[in-house]
């Protein structure tokens, strides 16, 4: 079996816990391909895999059994330091919580993972501005936390995720703290962000208000898919039209 062409490719994944004397199986030969470019939710109740999937994806925990790509990379053959590598450069996250850290200001929680990768000063200045600019917190930039409304915090997380350049950011869960306006601008955001920048995105979610603008959706049940479709039929090339037009 040879790597795919897309950007993540999951071949029949495995993933279990243990539990007592048994095993608790989350997913269960579970296979997925996610072209470059894709806007995609993988959805289903709690229990259902979802966030063990995103975590597989994301590198953060490896399967049982069956193997992912990553950019056409085997992620199980990586040592731990080449595995930190690829999640911190190719990889970026948004979770439910936000995750920032309350004594940094807005623009030294995006400037955070710039400084473990080592971009230098001036670089990182201009990523910072850009980035914060892209998520409209600009005039936000030397804020902490606390003096952040929850849809704000959550555009921080979001300008962190892509301020590495990232080829995929994984969203567990984004809109799952907000209320009704703060979710619908945060869609939009990353909407227009996966349009604007060609970044992929695969949120785990169980948010209808997030699923009536994912163009495709992967259900899981009990560790495997049910389903995957596109939007009103819309192949992803479509889609991609649709972002350019």
């Amino acid at each position: 079996m040879h790597p795919s062409d897309d950007l993540v490719h999951v071949d029949a994944v495995t993933r279990k816990f243990p539990l007592d004397h048994s095993a608790v199986t989350a997913l269960d030969h579970t296979s997925l391909r996610v072209a470059a470019g894709e806007f995609l939710a993988i959805a289903g109740p709690s229990g259902s895999g979802k966030s063990t999937l995103l975590n597989l994806i994301g590198c953060i925990d490896k399967p049982t059994s069956g193997r992912i790509f990553i950019d056409g990379v085997d992620t199980s053959q990586l040592s731990p330091a080449r595995t930190t590598a690829l999640r911190r450069e190719r990889i970026g996250f948004v979770f439910q919580t936000f995750n920032l850290i309350p004594v940094f200001t807005a623009a030294e929680n995006v400037e955070f993972p710039l400084l473990i990768q080592g971009v230098n000063a001036s670089d990182r200045r201009t990523r910072v501005t850009e980035a914060l600019e892209s998520v409209g917190l600009a005039g936000r930039a030397h804020h902490r936390p606390d003096l952040l409304s929850g849809g704000e915090r959550q555009r921080v997380a979001v300008a962190r995720a892509i301020v590495g350049r990232p080829a995929l950011v994984l969203a567990d869960e984004p809109t799952a703290n907000l209320d009704t306006r703060n979710a619908t601008q945060l869609i939009e955001l990353m909407r227009d962000l996966n349009c604007r920048l060609g970044l992929t995105f695969i949120f785990s979610t169980h948010d209808q208000r997030l699923l009536e603008h994912t163009p495709r959706i992967v259900r899981l049940t009990d560790g495997q898919v049910e389903s995957d479709s596109h939007s009103q039929g819309e192949s992803h090339g479509q889609v991609l039209a649709a972002c350019v037009s």
